[in-house]
């Protein structure tokens, strides 16, 4: 594993800007820690909404199907926090890089949206988005204004007139666009590993699949390159992923 500190080393950064450049199918994973820099914290850190919310009690779809006031209490504060983040360098480095045809798309962990505001096309929601209102009674699909958080409502459908819930996936929900995922990664013979420790499954079997398909991890996170270790990664960017990203961006650039 070759340890690139704060996207500050040349001779490594353009042996890595190389490797992505010779990539056919290069993909990204991205979770919480590319959006920390947005305004976004980690709902798992000190502090995040899981602190405050526990998951088992408020964001599971059985206590959304029993008790959806109660659901929409973790829906309002969660909304609150998304209005009006925008992309960061980071976000922004990724849509270079599909612009540039390094990358063919990214799976996000995250349901902010950020990705698509940053101008990726090719964005696959494993966990859904909170951009939308989801009726799990007849289907309907509606856009989230700001409103639907002011509210001590529950939202109901205009259809149907059962509640909305927020298009994210709750546990005990199955994640979204799972098989589509599997075909995309099934050929990426390079992964940049974005802002996660990708532990969390399904998407912590992403990596290895393209391990052993002989495939090049790229790892961008803050930790330590110790920590690391026990994710093995080709090159490992240790660093503010809005500084070590768009480094690696300007090394393909200028390569």
């Amino acid at each position: 594993m070759q340890v690139i500190a704060s996207g500050a080393d040349p001779q490594h950064l353009a042996a890595a800007a190389a490797v992505l450049r010779s990539a056919n199918k290069g993909a990204a994973l991205t979770g919480a820690g590319i959006s920390v820099a947005s305004g976004i914290p980690d709902f798992r850190s000190p502090g995040g909404l899981w602190t405050v919310f526990a998951p088992e009690e408020y964001a599971t779809l059985d206590v959304f199907s029993r008790n959806p006031a109660k659901a929409w209490q973790l829906f309002r504060a969660l909304g609150k926090v998304l209005i009006g983040k925008q992309p960061n360098a980071a976000h922004r480095a990724l849509a270079d890089l599909e612009h540039l045809g390094l990358i063919r798309g990214i799976v996000t962990q995250n349901i902010d949206n950020l990705h698509q505001l940053a101008g990726s096309r090719r964005v696959f929601e494993i966990h859904g988005d909170h951009h939308h209102l989801h009726c799990l009674q007849c289907g309907e699909t509606v856009a989230v204004t700001p409103d639907f958080y002011q509210s001590e409502e529950v939202p109901l459908c205009g259809h149907c007139r059962f509640a909305l819930k927020p298009n994210v996936v709750l546990f005990g929900e199955a994640v979204r666009d799972l098989d589509a995922i599997h075909d995309f990664i099934a050929d990426c013979d390079l992964l940049l590993v974005i802002g996660t420790s990708a532990q969390v499954y399904p998407a912590a079997a992403l990596p290895a699949m393209v391990r052993q398909n002989g495939g090049r991890i790229f790892e961008f996170n803050r930790e330590s390159a110790l920590a690391a270790m026990a994710r093995p990664s080709d090159f490992f960017f240790q660093g503010d992923v809005v500084h070590t990203l768009p480094a690696l961006v300007r090394a393909c650039q200028n390569s």
